[in-house]
């Protein structure tokens, strides 16, 4: 057991550093068994009251072989203090002074993928957030701004492409076969941004002419044999450039963008300045192996991080506290961006899914926090959805509380003012104050309030007088370090639906600040029904006392797509809710007939030409079982699972001829299409088929075989093999073995492969992902194989994973273990279904506890491990 305790950092706590940098040069030379980084670095002294203060740079995993002032004699051992995390110098007494650390690093062995680490035969660097600290001793945090010049020298026919941040100044050969190139970035920037790249690697090429006339260098550097799945993502980036001068008038401000791919990649992509560095999962991508999914995730995270070339890199954050900031901003812009590109209405229900399966989960539990932070111990791990999603819809909110005309203003200011600078929260929501007259001290309680809203609303009608009144009542639950919150101010978007379907009241922007307020409304005919949270305008959870007869009025006539959609994911959570609550007493509760009617309605509503098909295939889905979860005092997911699995059999049997229907009229050409109308076409068609295949006959077995033999494309592909996956036929291993042999060189497919055996339905498939695991493609060193296997069994399979056995948590415990020496954050990030133990079933919860015990007595636990077990464990 680790008897040490990490240092927690503050908020409150924050201070400038005593010097500021202005300039970096940076030499790196590599070697096949190391890497010297040579640097050079001018310091001025911050305050002359702080003369003679010390220099404290960070540093990690670092060997120091030299370091000078001024470019004078090398300092003797006893002239400097070195730790594990730090080197302390005291600097010369002047105003501004130069110090020059040489040090050695080996990338080869960096199975942190934290700083300079090698990808398979490809240099490259990860610096967010505190990885440059493994390449050379800094100030290494975002508050330090610094212009960089950076030469490479590596050997030219093993590394002929030498990539960093800016514009290429110098390029040349050397003696011994090596040759180098020189960088230069004109814009001040923090390390974390800082990037290199050395591999031999290939390209594509385009151009983009920006609105003032510029011509931009667009490159896509891949491994030799991947340059042909990169088309999709070029597109996206132009794009990405053309929407961004149009909503928001910026300007790439550089004369060449690189995009680089690699394998070995912590996270998704990285805004490096002028130079992203990408997981190769979010750039290839073409019809034989990626998915309609797949391409909808390039273009939104090639937007995502081109977008931060200015809502992150421009401006930047103070201090890893206001991650929110630059995350949640850009995440909101991404999600606009993929909305004008697509489905604006399915993207809407897409985030908002993907914010209560995820970041509500996370609000409710050990490792709450607001989308700002006040303390850390590691801040890899507070890369999270409540600062990511839930910072969007904070952002969200104030685009619908100052209207776009003047949320664009409000931007405009945050450009202007604060362009080459590191700010907080407060400098933003300061600068949508000042462009709108809004006071928003209120709602900047979304930025310190850890949990998610509950929000109840009744409705009173009075007849003699036409009048409607909405009672509403907040509150948010108590939170790790929080309680007694504030009321917050919220944006509640709401209409009134008359009988005809029509809006009797349009939707009007409700300022709901209160713990208790009302709102009256006059002239409402009898009948009326208010269509409340609209778009889901603010991230609470929303109760009411709405009917079942309004429910599935507003399912149908509701003029807002979101609250169509809502409206019927409540229907059905409230029949689910009945049905387990009968279990749970050991009665029998039946599917209600008026559902099995309702379900018909929207089958038939699917047929309609009219109809968005992928909103249809979003209304035929059951609600998630982590959603239903979140309302059980005690969870029991194999129960959830099983009256889902109930209901889905009752539904596909019954409307079995439909369903057959919707699959044959939505089957796409043999033309491969990459439109949204051809996405929306293949979702509804593959939903037919799963519900198709919960039937488990030979006429499903039949149909996804032949779906699968007769796919041009993955998404297809992908379908059938989801859909057989459940089964214990042999016509599954058979299309399984099949679909390995066809596509074992494309390592994203593979991933694919595990990634669809570790989410089936199946009593065995237990014993089937621990097979996976000793599968000769399978390795921990790689995140998205970790990702692939772990993550899809222990996250997407949560009635498997949460089996009354245990063996799953001790299958995903074995794996934290052994990356906590490998990948400390990917080890973290597999924490994530164990950290809520206390709501699950006490049987349950006894297994749970054993296992996290179990990764908390090791030893040498990492800090990123250690915070999430520690606070995991001592939860109330």
């Amino acid at each position: 057991m680790r008897t040490d305790t990490p240092q927690t950092i503050y908020l409150k706590d924050y201070k400038q550093t005593p010097y500021t940098i202005e300039h970096i040069d940076l030499t790196f030379q590599i070697f096949e068994d190391r890497t010297i980084v040579k640097s050079d670095i001018q310091f001025s002294r911050r305050d002359e009251t702080q003369a003679g203060e010390a220099l404290v740079l960070n540093g990690e995993h670092l060997t120091l072989k030299s370091v000078s002032f001024d470019q004078g004699a090398a300092l003797g051992d006893s002239e400097y203090n070195l730790t594990p995390k730090t080197l302390s110098i005291t600097p010369p007494d002047t105003s501004s002074f130069t110090v020059q650390i040489e040090t050695e690093i080996d990338p080869s062995t960096n199975t942190r993928l934290e700083g300079l680490y090698k990808s398979g035969g490809t240099y490259c660097t990860q610096c967010e957030a505190e990885g440059f600290r493994s390449i050379t001793y800094y100030y290494d945090r975002p508050d330090v701004m610094a212009t960089f010049k950076v030469r490479i020298e590596a050997d030219k026919d093993s590394y002929p492409v030498l990539l960093s941040n800016g514009n290429m100044i110098e390029s040349g050969t050397l003696d011994n076969g090596k040759h180098f190139t020189t960088w230069h970035d004109p814009f001040p920037k923090p390390c974390y941004l800082f990037a290199l790249v050395a591999g031999n690697l290939v390209h594509i090429k385009d151009t983009f002419k920006t609105k003032s006339g510029r011509i931009v260098d667009l490159y896509i550097y891949v491994r030799d044999g991947d340059q042909g799945q990169c088309t999709h993502a070029m597109e996206s980036l132009k794009h990405s450039m053309k929407w961004e001068e149009d909503v928001y008038g910026l300007e790439y401000d550089l004369d060449i963008f690189n995009i680089v791919a690699v394998s070995d990649f912590n996270m998704g992509a990285m805004e490096n300045k002028s130079l992203n560095i990408f997981n190769t999962a979010l750039v290839l991508a073409q019809q034989e192996t990626a998915t309609d999914t797949d391409f909808e995730r390039v273009e939104a995270v090639i937007a995502h991080e081109y977008f931060h070339n200015w809502s992150g890199n421009r401006i930047t954050c103070r201090d890893w506290f206001q991650l929110s900031l630059k995350e949640g901003l850009t995440v909101f812009r991404d999600q606009e961006f993929s909305s004008d590109m697509n489905s604006r209405g399915v993207k809407r229900i897409d985030d908002v899914d993907l914010l209560r399966r995820m970041q509500f989960v996370e609000d409710s539990g050990s490792m709450a926090h607001p989308i700002r932070p006040d303390n850390y111990i590691e801040i890899n791990n507070f890369y999270t959805v409540t600062v990511y999603e839930k910072g969007a819809e904070v952002i969200r909110m104030q685009h619908t509380l100052l209207g776009a005309e003047t949320y664009r203003k409000a931007t405009d200011l945050y450009f202007d003012r604060h362009d080459g600078q590191a700010v907080t929260c407060e400098d933003f929501v300061k600068c949508m104050e000042d462009a709108s007259g809004q006071d928003l001290s209120q709602f900047f309680l979304w930025y310190k309030q850890a949990g998610t809203p509950h929000v109840h609303v009744t409705t009173d009608y009075d007849a003699a007088s036409s009048k409607m009144t909405l009672r509403f009542k907040q509150s948010t639950p108590d939170t790790p370090g929080q309680t007694n919150k504030l009321p917050l101010h919220m944006p509640i978007k709401t209409a009134i639906i008359g009988t005809d379907g029509s809006e009797v009241v349009s939707e009007t922007v409700l300022h709901l600040k209160e713990a208790e307020q009302e709102f009256t409304f006059d002239n409402i005919p009898e009948g009326s029904v208010a269509s409340i949270l609209r778009g889901f305008s603010a991230p609470v959870k929303l109760t009411s006392d709405l009917s079942r007869e309004n429910i599935r009025f507003l399912m149908l006539n509701d003029t807002d797509g979101f609250n169509r959609w809502e409206c019927g994911q409540i229907y059905a959570s409230q029949m689910i809710h009945e049905i387990l609550d009968a279990k749970e007493k050991g009665e029998d509760s039946p599917i209600w007939p008026e559902f099995i009617e309702t379900y018909s309605g929207l089958l038939e509503k699917s047929l309609s030409p009219a109809e968005d098909k992928a909103v249809s295939a979003r209304a035929l889905t059951l609600p998630e079982l982590t959603v239903l979860a979140q309302a059980r005092k005690l969870v029991d997911p194999s129960m959830i699972q099983a009256v889902l699995d109930d209901i889905t059999l009752t539904l596909a049997t019954t409307h079995k001829d439909v369903l057959q229907q919707i699959y044959k009229e939505n089957r796409t050409s043999d033309v491969f299409d990459n439109t949204p109308q051809a996405h929306a076409k293949r979702r509804l068609q593959n939903k037919a088929l799963s519900l198709l295949g919960a039937i488990q006959d030979e006429d499903a077995i039949e149909l996804a075989r032949i779906h699968y033999l007769s796919a041009n494309n993955m998404t297809d592909r992908v379908a059938a093999l989801a859909t057989l996956s459940h089964m214990n036929k042999t016509a599954r291993q058979d299309l399984f073995d099949d679909y390995y042999d066809r596509f074992k060189d494309y390592e994203l497919v593979v991933n694919k492969w595990f990634g669809l055996q570790a989410m089936a339905g199946r009593d065995d498939v237990i014993d089937h992902v621990v097979k996976l695991r000793g599968h000769d493609e399978f390795t921990l060193k790689n995140p998205n194989r970790v990702r692939a296997l772990y993550s899809s069994f222990a996250m997407m399979n949560p009635a498997y994973f949460h089996d009354a056995s245990g063996r799953g948590y001790e299958f995903l415990t074995d794996a934290i273990i052994e990356l906590n020496e490998i990948n400390p954050q990917i080890a973290a990030r597999l924490l994530t279904p164990l950290r809520d133990w206390k709501k699950y079933t006490l049987d349950r919860q006894e297994k749970i506890k054993a296992q996290l015990k179990r990764i908390a007595d090791l030893p040498d636990i990492s800090d990123n491990v250690f915070e999430i077990v520690s606070k995991t464990l001592n939860q109330s």
